[in-house]
Order: structure tokens, then sequence, then C-alpha cells
């Protein structure tokens, strides 16, 4: 076992608290997990109010409420206001399902700063059948409207698949003229469902090339004016992974629905055992857990990442996609050139072309159900 010493952990900046992983949307490309638990197992008020304010007491200073959908979740307002009472910025990241202008007048009452409303696609036909819902897109249109008319800054993302991406210059025009401030255009990442649903999602390297240059060209006629786009690309087309959550517990710290602490939002799925802040604070978690302090410094890697020039930047890549792809955690991140099992992501990338797999629906039951487009 190695040693589990403190290895250079500042504060944790982030909070993500994922109030639960219930959703009324069914995307495939959803990142949590396939196995969501059960609700009666979330942690409740009291208990959340806890973990907020132990964390803003060791520095955190943002604080995202999420999901699954947060809105489900009868205490939101309560914890917003407590956040914000701990003097925390406040972020909800929502479907826009279930929100009404009544519940928006009430967040921004508790201290609400920031929402951020997702889209699956640029008009009702192509989003709904990615949400697996009907009248979702309606639904998401009123509310980012109510979103801007109440004041908020208006934020949007649209996670982009191969669903999805020939809609890029409509999702653009949607965005203007829903005023958009910043939309975020995210390339799906494949964690939990979307994972098992990749041979469906990854777009190919011509669609993503042209997809950014639509984007490029919208900007060079904005003129200054209108949303600030953001467009995020797939690593599997780099040859240098990407440096995941900034460094293995150096920044996030995500808390799940069960109360589970995490470095990032996938860790779970390693073959690590995680603390619950039911049993430990914040801070031992933080500063004292052996999982936490797994893949912090460099002491852990194993060549080529262990005398790379770029081990400082890019840390060896995600841990979750090098023990997905290649069953050991401590692997370099298949992404990199430099790693010997490269070719796993030619041949993901090659898979894609052709599916041979029905594709997953999100669903909030234990039994996993597979469709056929």
């Amino acid at each position: 076992m190695r040693d589990s010493t403190l290895v250079n952990a500042g504060p944790p900046f982030w909070l993500l608290a994922e109030l639960t992983y219930d959703c009324p949307l069914h995307c495939p490309y959803c990142s949590n997990p396939t196995d969501m638990g059960d609700r009666k197992d979330e942690i409740d008020t009291q208990a959340w109010r806890d973990v907020m304010t132990q964390a803003r007491k060791m520095g955190a200073v943002q604080l995202g409420f999420s999901g699954g959908e947060p809105l489900l979740r009868k205490d939101l307002e309560e914890l917003v206001a407590h956040g914000r009472q701990l003097g925390f910025y406040t972020n909800l990241i929502t479907s826009g399902i279930g929100l009404t202008s009544k519940r928006i007048a009430k967040l921004k009452e508790a201290g609400l700063d920031h929402i951020q409303i997702s889209f699956q696609g640029a008009d009702p036909e192509v989003n709904d059948a990615i949400a697996g819902r009907g009248k979702a897109y309606q639904q998401k249109f009123e509310m980012a409207q109510q979103v801007k008319a109440q004041g908020y800054p208006m934020v949007l993302n649209f996670v982009i698949s191969k669903q999805n991406i020939e809609q890029i210059p409509q999702i653009l025009d949607l965005a203007t003229e829903l005023e958009a401030d910043y939309v975020e255009l995210a390339t799906a990442q494949y964690y939990g469902w979307a994972y098992h649903n990749r041979d469906h999602l990854l777009p190919s390297k011509a669609a993503l090339d042209k997809a950014e240059q639509q984007v490029n060209e919208y900007r060079a006629n904005q003129n200054g004016q209108g949303p600030q786009f953001i467009f995020v690309t797939p690593d599997y087309y780099e040859d240098r992974p990407k440096a995941c959550m900034n460094g293995w517990a150096s920044t996030f710290l995500t808390v799940t629905p069960d109360g589970s602490a995490l470095p990032c939002h996938s860790a779970k799925l390693l073959p690590l055992e995680f603390p619950n802040v039911k049993d430990k604070t914040i801070e031992e978690i933080w500063q004292q857990d052996f999982s936490f302090n797994r893949f912090r410094g460099d002491s852990w890697m194993k060549e080529p990442c262990s005398s790379c020039s770029e081990k400082a930047d890019d840390f060896g890549g995600c841990r979750c996609q090098a023990y997905m792809m290649t069953g050991d955690m401590e692997n370099t991140d298949p992404v990199c050139a430099k790693s010997p099992h490269k070719h796993l992501i030619k041949d993901a990338i090659a898979k894609a072309e052709h599916p041979d797999t029905p594709l997953l629906y999100r669903d909030n039951s234990k039994d996993i159900v597979r469709v056929k487009l």
C-alpha cells in the first residue's frame, strides 16, 4: 500500500453538491454512474448544510448544485440560502425541467448567483429525442427566457455528440435568440452512461473540425456582441491528455447524493474505497484520506509518465479513463501518444464509425434498458 501522507494539498476551491442522481430526462450522454443508488439513501438537509459549512471554512469559494436534477430536491432553496450566507458563489446546473418562474424568483430570493440550463438540440425534434422526454425543449426554451428576464446571467450548455453535431449553426442561432451571455459547446465526456454509448456519441474528426470552424466563423461575425461561445473538443483526437480536474484532489471536491466524497465526478468507478461525509469531516477527507492522496504528486507514476517532462502539466491524464480503457488506474491515459495503449483510442474511434450495439438511454430504474434508434 502506498504512503497516504499529504502531498501539497491546498484547500478545495470548488464544491460540487450532487444532490440527487434522479432526473426527469434520459440522456444517453449522461456521465453519472449507471448504478445510481436509491433516493432513500440521499443525505438530508442538515448533512448538506454541514458539508457546505466545513468546505467553506477550509477555503472553498464556488458551490455548484448538480445531479441528476437538483430541482427535484425540495430543500434546494434552503441549501442555496445557506451557501449564500456562508459566502459561496452559488451555481445551479439544471435541465430546466421542473423550473418555473416562481421557483426562479424563490431561488433569487435565496441568493442564487447563477443558473446554467442544458439543451440537447437546437429544435424540439432533436432535443426531445436525445432527452428521451416529450416537450422538454419547449420547457427549456421558456425557462431560459425567464432566467434572463429575472436578471440572471444567461448561461447555456449544449453537450455535443454525433447526434446533434450537424446542428451547430442552428445551436449558435438559438443561443443568440435567447440572448445568452455564455454558451458551452462541450463534446460528451465518456463516463458512466456515456461510456456505454460512446460508439453512438463520438463524432468523427471531420465533423468536429467542421463544427469548430463553424463556431469560429460565427465568432468572427459577432463584432464583439452576443454570446461568448466556448467550444470544448474531446481528447480522443489529441496526442496529449487533458489535465484532469487540474490535478487529482487539488481543486475540486464532489459530494455525491449518498454522501460519498470524491476528488472528481467520475472517481467512484475506480477500485478505491472513498470516504463518506457521514463518517469523516471534510478536512479529514481532503487532507488525510488515502483515496484523496492516492494520485497527488507524481510518486505513483509509472513509465512513461514518471520520466516525462510534461507530467507537471497533465498529471498523467485522467485516472478514470486510464482505468476504464486499460484496466489499470496507474497507467498513462491512453489518449497520450506516449502511452503503449494508444491503440485503444484509435480502436474506439474506428468502432464509433459503425456502432454494433444498441443505444442505452439513462434509466432511473435499476434495470438497464437498451433501445435501437
